[in-house]
This record gives C-alpha cells, structure tokens and sequence, in this order.
C-alpha cells in the first residue's frame, strides 16, 4: 500500500502539540514504516508592528494536522488516542477517506510558497475602503486603486479638499475600514 494523506482534527491552538505527540508515539510503538510526514500547514506572513517588519507563522488550516499514513487498525488507534485529537476528517467515523493528491499537492505547494516569498498578514483589494492611520493624511480615508505586495505599498485615493488625490502608502499605514 502507498501512503496516503489524512486530515486530523485537533484541539484549536495544540496543531504542534498533536504533530509533536503523533511523532513521539510512532516512534514509541515503532511504527515509522507505516507512517510518512505529520505536518501542521503554516505560512509565513509579515505585518508591520510598531514600524517595524515582524515575521510571524499562520496556520491555514487551523485546528488541523495533515498526516500521511497507510490506514489500517493499528495506525487508526494510534491517532485516534494521541491526546488532543477529535477524530479524522472525512469519510466514516471508523473508516477516514484520505484527501486527494491533488489536494495534498496543492497544500504542500502552498506551504513551501510561504517559506521562500512570505505574505503580508493584511490582505487589500482594488476598490476597498482603507482608512490612513499615520504619516500626513492621518485620519483620512480612501480607496484603495492598486495593490503592491512586492514593495508592501498601496496606491490610495484620498479625498483633499473635496477632490481625489492619488496618495502612495505602505501597509503599516492604514487599516481597513
């Protein structure tokens, strides 16, 4: 049999926890050959902190752990009684379906996209209202005409004196209204 992904469902906030106690008892019941990679899918994002660019780890995926396994019996129990986890998503309570390859891959991808060009934490659209918290047009607000992520800048249209003036601003210069 080939391994297989499976989606766990764990206690919200204990993602690590559950990866890090799945190890330890696979390797405790000596199981390595029955199991491939536990993984907690995260991103890395940045957000400007007190003017400074902070890296930080997201889960996108919160409250669950990806697991690639051959299920039988014994590879079921184990998981199934590692503290912290609520069962597995998908398929019957006793008979978990596996996520897709293409599923899989596509997580996988999405992992290693945000280790090598991490993302901004705040998320901004064309034509969203954003209000500008710093920096000469404090407590103005805007719209949003072109995004920047490569630069962490926004082109913003701000109404001065009752007509629209196009105002280039970083991330960590306005929030979302």
């Amino acid at each position: 049999m080939s391994k297989r992904w499976y989606v766990v469902h764990a206690y919200s906030g204990y993602e690590k926890k559950v990866a890090g106690a799945l190890k330890e008892r696979i390797e405790l019941h000596g199981m390595q050959d029955r199991f491939g990679e536990v993984l907690v899918p995260t991103e890395e994002v940045i957000e400007m902190r007190a003017g400074q660019k902070r890296r930080s780890e997201r889960k996108f995926f919160p409250g669950y752990v990806l697991v690639q396994m051959d299920l039988d019996d014994d590879t079921w129990h184990l998981v199934k009684d590692t503290p912290r986890v609520m069962g597995f998503i998908g398929g019957k309570a006793d008979r978990p379906a596996p996520i897709t390859e293409a599923e899989a891959n596509a997580i996988l991808q999405r992992v290693e996209d945000g280790v090598e060009a991490p993302r901004p934490k705040t998320l901004f659209e064309p034509g969203e209202m954003v209000r500008v918290i710093d920096g000469p047009f404090n407590d103005f607000n805007g719209v949003v005409e072109e995004v920047n992520y490569e630069k962490s800048r926004l082109q913003v249209a701000v109404l001065i004196f009752g007509r629209s003036t196009p105002v280039e601003l970083e991330f960590g210069q306005v929030e979302k209204a």
